[in-house]
């Protein structure tokens, strides 16, 4: 096996024992045909099937497969971290293993890299699943990319290809995987574009994925707002809050405070406990503010900056 393969093929699974075969099988002919090293990397989420015995089976018949197996079931974006901690090819393709991406999508993937894109997303122009999950997710696209300022039409697509030093600086946890462009574009990735890739009918077993998924996905997308806009600028955001708090709180306490020097007693006024709350929430969301800028000032002093290239 080449000790640096040129392609890194990721593929997180969760009990999917029917179809590795038929999956490993498909990549070693879509990346023969382009003539280059590869080594496919399995990620087996803590499958309660024989899907990591056929891996091992595998492994022993194509040296260019690996594998790990978590304890349990800790989810796509961990194993996703754990896949890209652990490539090393120059070009790093993700894909589920479910066999509805086409592994020959791959020598697209990678023709579009060596344009010089940094990152290329799939696109599922046309989908083979049900209803119930295609409008929840043509909604959950369309919110994305306005609020992103990322032009995909499908951020949930699994087929993507990466350069290298993108897989490796961009940071994964929770169920951020969804919104890897946007983490890639906050490490300064911009050249990010999609192309139209096949999509087929789920050939086995079940979606893993249910309804809360998007609801999960929509709390994530607060996440990854305020980490790409407000996490080195914290008083930026807990500071607008706070001062339009604490000034409508002002308010309301000023025109109080005429009608008392105009002698309307303020006893049975309940809108002045209501200013004072105002203030005083307004306040403490100012100083959280400030706290983070604090912490933030401290953390810039041993933070490392992804680099395009150096002279």
């Amino acid at each position: 096996m080449n000790s640096t393969p040129e392609i890194s093929v990721v593929i997180p699974l969760l009990n999917e024992e029917e179809s590795l075969t038929e999956l490993t099988a498909m990549i070693v002919d879509a990346i023969g045909t382009m003539n280059r090293s590869y080594e496919i990397l399995f990620i087996d989420d803590g499958s309660s099937d024989r899907s990591f015995e056929i891996i091992r089976r595998l492994q022993s018949q194509n040296p260019n497969v690996r594998a790990l197996k978590f304890r349990k079931n800790f989810g796509k974006s961990a194993a996703l971290a754990e896949g890209f901690r652990r490539t090393r090819g120059r070009y790093v393709i993700t894909m589920d293993a479910d066999l509805q991406d086409d592994p020959r999508e791959i020598p697209n993937l990678i023709k579009k890299l060596e344009e010089g894109y940094d990152l290329v997303s799939g696109w599922k122009k046309k989908r083979f699943d049900p209803i119930g999950k295609t409008i929840p997710s043509k909604f959950f696209n369309f919110v994305t990319g306005r609020m992103t300022g990322i032009n995909l039409h499908d951020f949930n697509c699994g087929l993507k290809g990466y350069r290298s030093e993108v897989v490796k600086d961009v940071s994964l946890y929770g169920e951020l995987h969804r919104y890897i462009p946007a983490l890639a574009k906050w490490e300064g990735y911009s050249r990010i574009t999609e192309i139209v890739v096949q999509h087929h009918p789920r050939k086995y077993g079940y979606s893993k994925f249910g309804m809360a998924r998007f609801f999960r996905g929509f709390l994530d997308l607060v996440t990854v707002l305020f980490l790409s806009r407000y996490v080195k600028r914290p008083l930026h955001f807990f500071g607008f809050i706070g001062v339009f708090i604490f000034l409508i709180g002002l308010g309301i306490n000023t025109y109080l405070s005429i009608d008392w020097f105009l002698g309307v007693p303020l006893a049975n006024r309940p809108m002045l406990f209501l200013g004072i709350l105002l203030m005083l929430i307004g306040f403490q969301i100012l100083m959280t503010g400030l706290i983070g800028e604090m912490i933030t000032h401290h953390s810039q002093k041993t933070q490392e900056h992804p680099v395009r290239e150096e002279i």
